[in-house]
């Protein structure tokens, strides 16, 4: 019995690596348009029911930093830093959760790097 080559035993046609080739630039094209769309986004994070605003672009850059004359209390500058902490974390995880579900759609859910 001839051994058979190519991936686990499964030999490849010449048709199917095109094809393969194929799919793998499709879908780095899309990822590459996905990417450029999730860098031109705005997310906004909150904290204390709104008083600290933060808002950051898709690559990940703070761009605006809102804070409400109220929450600021000379007195107290440690709870003003927890709230602005809370904020760009909120904001960062909004980010991320949103790369991760577009990309995920491309991928398939497959965990690859991008």
């Amino acid at each position: 019995m001839a051994k058979r080559g190519g991936f686990g035993g499964m030999g490849m046609m010449p048709g199917n690596m095109n094809n393969l080739m194929k799919q793998a630039q499709r879908m780095q094209k899309q990822m590459e348009e996905t990417k450029e769309a999730l860098e031109a986004k705005e997310y906004e994070g909150t904290a204390g029911g709104g008083v600290v605003k933060v808002k950051m672009n898709g690559k990940k850059e703070i761009t605006e930093v809102k804070i409400s004359p109220e929450v600021v209390d000379p007195e107290d500058i440690e709870m003003l830093e927890d709230l602005v902490l809370a904020a760009v974390n909120e904001v960062l995880r909004t980010q991320t959760e949103d790369e991760q579900t577009e990309m995920g759609k491309i991928t398939g859910g497959g965990g690859l790097p991008f």
